[in-house]
């Protein structure tokens, strides 16, 4: 297969989208979780997060654009908290009937059979069945004018992981968390460690950890 610009645009819609969702290979599978200031939670399934640093911790998110309500997008703005949660390989079924398009007084939490778990020191919900939970406070919005998107930037405030997950220097094994990856659109396959290597010097050859 060669594309060019030309023919790319000739490309039907729904293979279009499956093609350049897929084309980068597997990403991250996270459960967006909210809530409005009435108490109505939302879930989400993402596959954007991305890392922007460490010190202050921040991740950001895409938003498609807002050619429909979007419940996750109005909480955040309403309430500035959220949550992300790595989505374990037992829970993929029910991660990804998040993506339905449920009514806002509709929780996906209740829809799919997910657990809300609160944490006293966060005001927002997490997903009880995901090890890997992450709160977060909004601190930006950042308009993607070529085509309606926003990235959504978030301070990490809370982190919730098992101690036996998280090696010495800090690395969590999600190869032992069982963590779901997506390609594309659909597709979920299961993380699996390959290998390690020692900090990449010009003078010296990499070692296996």
């Amino acid at each position: 297969m060669i594309l060019t610009t030309a023919n790319i645009s000739e490309l039907p819609s729904r293979y279009r989208a499956h093609l350049f969702q897929s084309i980068s290979g597997v990403k991250s599978a996270n459960l967006l979780g909210t809530i409005d200031k009435q108490g109505n939670t939302n879930l989400s399934i993402i596959s954007s997060v991305v890392h922007f640093g460490s010190n202050p911790p921040i991740l950001g998110y895409v938003q498609r654009p807002q050619t429909e309500e979007k419940h996750s997008l109005d909480n955040i703005k309403a309430t500035k908290f959220y949550s992300f949660n790595v989505v374990p390989a037992n829970i993929i079924a029910q991660a990804h009937q998040t993506s339905a398009k449920y009514d806002k007084l509709t929780s996906e939490f209740e829809a799919t059979g997910l657990t809300p778990y609160f944490h006293e020191k966060f005001n927002a919900p997490f997903v009880k069945e995901s090890q890997v939970k992450i709160g977060l406070e909004l601190l930006e919005i950042i308009p993607i004018k070529h085509n309606g998107t926003q990235l959504v930037l978030g301070q990490v405030v809370f982190v919730e992981i098992p101690d036996e997950h998280v090696t010495k220097d800090g690395v969590v094994a999600h190869d032992q968390l069982e963590t779901a990856g997506i390609i594309g659109l659909d597709t979920y396959v299961k993380i699996d460690k390959l290998a390690r290597f020692s900090y990449a010097e010009p003078t010296k050859g990499l070692t296996k950890l």
